[in-house]
């Protein structure tokens, strides 16, 4: 059974597309019209899932579940709609479509997400460039995907590449430093707000906190994306600093070859040596 786009004259509004130049995604010689859609598909040899209806055994279309699922958990009627950009056409239409065709308001706001890609492709389990959520925090920490995510706009996509992963990590680190220094004037507030306001513009927001150097502000900001931690001091362990202190004596007496040995055992503990004009500072690897 076949949804009549032809009886739906809104058809294409959000996508914007035409319905003169769409395509026939599902060929089927018993639609009326190329671009109608399936609303309830008979069952097939070999498939499991299937119920009776009035129309035969069968099941409901993809957009069918959606719609259902939707006004089932939300109402006739809600506030937001999200997906892909990859999903705007033809499911969205289509889901749009059948929902406001029975009467119902449905979504009133449908807001379109840019799509994560890796190195310039889409994700995906066929192609094998998958890397799950839980891999990419074990290899790059919590802090370093939240500023990566959050400075590409959630409209756009946003490519996943080790480059990327690491300038987000730098720029994670800059916040840590400006955090072990002392806090000083700088930062605008209403700025940042503004920013935020404007389509919720991460990337510009974000940019904006790269001068701020008043750490009550600073970290009042980055506690909006979640990243009030990385205002948090590490303290490192006993036996770091025992290898950091070994090291400094080494450097003092220019036993360089020794003093690389212990830095090296200090960053196998996770943490890295800085020296500094009046000592060394130890900050932890990430």
């Amino acid at each position: 059974m076949y949804f009549r786009v032809a009886s739906f004259p809104e058809y294409g509004r959000l996508s914007g597309n035409r319905p003169d130049e769409m395509e026939d995604l599902e060929p089927n010689e018993f639609k009326e019209n190329p671009r109608d859609f399936a609303l309830w598909k008979a069952t097939k040899p070999g498939e499991d899932t299937a119920w009776d209806s009035p129309w035969g055994r069968g099941r409901p279309g993809w957009h069918i579940e959606c719609s259902a699922m939707a006004e089932d958990l939300l109402g006739e009627e809600f506030e937001l709609h999200g997906g892909g950009l990859d999903l705007v056409f033809p499911h969205h239409e289509n889901e749009l479509a059948q929902s406001r065709a029975l009467g119902h308001p449905f979504a009133q706001i449908w807001a379109h997400n840019g799509l994560l890609r890796f190195t310039g492709e889409k994700m995906s389990k066929s192609v094998g460039n998958i890397t799950t959520l839980r891999e990419a925090i074990d290899d790059w920490g919590r802090e370093t995907l939240l500023v990566f995510f959050l400075g590409g706009h959630w409209r756009k996509p946003i490519d996943f590449s080790p480059e990327t992963l690491a300038q987000a990590a730098a720029q994670a680190e800059r916040f840590r430093n400006v955090f072990r220094g002392e806090s000083g004037p700088g930062g605008d507030w209403d700025a940042f707000a503004a920013a935020l306001e404007d389509d919720f513009n991460t990337p510009e927001a974000l940019a904006l906190l790269n001068g701020w150097s008043d750490h009550d502000l600073l970290r009042r900001a980055l506690a909006v994306f979640g990243l009030d931690s990385l205002a948090d001091a590490d303290e490192a362990p006993p036996e770091a600093v025992d290898l950091a202190e070994r090291r400094l004596e080494a450097r003092e007496r220019r036993d360089f070859e020794a003093s690389d040995r212990l830095r090296a055992e200090v960053e196998a503990l996770g943490w890295e040596v800085r020296d500094e004009p009046d000592g060394y500072s130890l900050v932890r690897k990430r």
